[in-house]
């Protein structure tokens, strides 16, 4: 794992959460996109090194959306860049983590994604990211 990509947020309303952390954070989200096989809309601020990824439910059946329900509004999960996903999900499965994705999906901001359950890592939702770029698309 090469660091920290980002901490993803679950909030109730984007819109509304984007303005907070404008004022926050004191700069705009530098992408606001939909991810249709998640159920979310997401924002992504970037502060130096850090992200935070804003999460907004657009299914009631997402995962954001029974985060929500059962937790209300905070941390949902930590981000891990990562260079080879698909190795490090091998690597991680032989040392007993649980993964929630045998295989890593697109996900948001230009990124394959993979997630490990949180029975295995302490109660803490890990993201796995890896970038999306077309040498490593073909792979794919």
């Amino acid at each position: 794992m090469k660091k920290i990509e980002h901490i993803g947020i679950a909030v109730k309303s984007l819109k509304d959460s984007n303005l907070m952390y404008e004022k926050l954070l004191g700069v705009k989200p530098y992408k606001v996109e939909e991810v249709p096989s998640e159920g979310v809309n997401t924002s992504f601020f970037k502060m130096g090194e850090s992200k935070i990824e804003l999460l907004e439910a657009t299914a009631d059946t997402s995962a954001i959306a029974k985060f929500l329900e059962k937790r209300g509004p905070g941390v949902h999960h930590i981000a891990y860049a990562v260079e080879d996903i698909k190795r490090e999900l091998k690597r991680l499965k032989s040392e007993g983590f649980e993964l929630i994705n045998d295989e890593p999906k697109k996900g948001a901001d230009d990124k394959w994604v993979a997630f490990l359950h949180p029975k295995s890592t302490d109660g803490v939702l890990i993201e796995l990211c890896q970038e999306r770029t077309p040498e490593k698309d073909k792979d794919e």
